[in-house]
């Protein structure tokens, strides 16, 4: 897989913690085991661009206020959804 940073073929998926402001700009939380791209040769760690946008999304769709301080990418992933989709992405 290569790097979006250095452009190496040494990038692997992974997983790490990640910190994420909640839509309301209340808070963050703490989301453990996230799928991450990661490069031995320029120690970059990042989520892809889609993945982004799916859990943004997701933020927008569920309940945050009874979200804890840290969870799980699969248990936030997991929240139910009070929405059927994001109406405020164009």
């Amino acid at each position: 897989m290569q790097c979006q940073w250095c452009e190496e073929e040494s990038a692997r998926i992974s997983q790490s913690t990640v910190y994420w402001e909640l839509p309301d700009g209340t808070r963050a939380i703490e989301i453990t085991e996230t799928p991450t791209i990661t490069c031995d040769i320029c120690g970059m760690l990042y989520q892809e661009e889609s993945l982004i946008d799916e859990l943004e999304d997701h933020l927008m769709l569920i309940n945050t206020k009874t979200l804890p301080k840290c969870m799980t990418y699969q248990a936030l992933m997991a929240e139910p959804k009070l929405l059927k989709r994001n109406y405020f992405r164009f």
